[in-house]
């Protein structure tokens, strides 16, 4: 059980996952920090502007009750997603599903064959090394 175990580790697949959530959660740091310093400022700055603000902290809308609504924090949120799902796309999905279609291609070819076919195939190619 423990072999078992060993080789999981040792496989190279959980080190990957384990760099994989690493450098995520880094990079959501990341982008949640641009989303506080620069995103979330600049969309209260303009509902500021339109005065649609709360005590002119900009960004809200004043429900009764003392409640807001954040519109800064939603649509920050919603910026910070759509960075997020863009990079993983273009860095991780695109890239592996172009690897994927370049050396899937002549798996496929290998396993549509026949085993027969391959016999043949090697056949023929041995008869013209001894041809040749």
């Amino acid at each position: 059980m423990l072999k078992g175990f060993r080789d999981f580790i040792l496989r190279g697949n959980v080190i990957d996952l384990a760099v994989a959530v690493v450098i995520g959660a880094a990079f959501t740091a990341l982008i949640g920090a641009f989303n506080t310093a620069l995103i979330t400022p600049i969309v209260n700055s303009f509902f500021n502007l339109l005065g649609l603000s709360k005590d002119g902290i900009g960004g809200t809308i004043g429900l009764p009750g003392d409640q807001v609504i954040n519109i800064g924090l939603i649509v920050g949120a919603t910026i910070t997603f759509l960075i997020t799902a863009a990079v993983v796309y273009f860095v991780f999905v695109a890239p592996m599903n172009a690897a994927k279609s370049r050396f899937g291609k002549e798996k496929e070819e290998v396993a549509d064959a026949t085993a027969e076919e391959l016999l043949t195939e090697i056949r023929d190619l041995l008869k013209e090394q001894k041809q040749g």
